[in-house]
């Protein structure tokens, strides 16, 4: 992962998050929505990450009071398997927790066992299931929790 920075993210990266959702979700959200996320929602924190100048991945979390909710945690297929969501993590909640969130949420596809391996490497622990939440594939979520002591 030498070769990857890890920044926060700026309005400008909108078009570069899009493309990522889209290859990376079945249910990808609107480039308004990103738009909105990185130019105007005050809550919102998202850090990406670039090789060679483009944005490869990036993460995004939603401040509230103590608690951070991670919306979405996404690497462009043929950047996987190089560290670079354990990067983008690390970074968001290092940067998160120094400025005072001390618990983090996520919604994670029941199926996706590589990514729930990854998140019990930050210490995420399953609290709870949506049922149904991936409505196009009628997956359930699983709720993931990290408490910081």
């Amino acid at each position: 992962m030498a070769d990857v920075i890890i920044r926060q993210a700026e309005p400008n990266d909108a078009a570069d998050i899009f493309e990522i959702e889209k290859l990376c979700f079945p249910d990808p959200w609107s480039m308004d929505s990103i738009s909105f996320e990185l130019e105007e929602n005050p809550r919102a924190f998202y850090v990406v990450a670039e090789h060679s100048g483009k944005v490869v991945g990036y993460a995004g979390l939603w401040w509230i009071e103590d608690e951070g909710h991670i919306t979405n945690v996404a690497v462009k297929p043929g950047f996987r398997n190089r560290k670079i969501a354990e990067g983008i993590i690390d970074t968001l909640i290092e940067h998160t927790s120094a400025e005072g969130i001390k618990h983090y949420t996520l919604e994670v596809r029941r199926s996706n066992e590589a990514a729930i391996g990854l998140y019990e490497k930050f210490g995420f622990a399953v609290e709870g299931v949506r049922k149904g939440y991936y409505r196009f594939e009628k997956e359930d979520a699983l709720i993931m929790w990290r408490h910081e002591e």
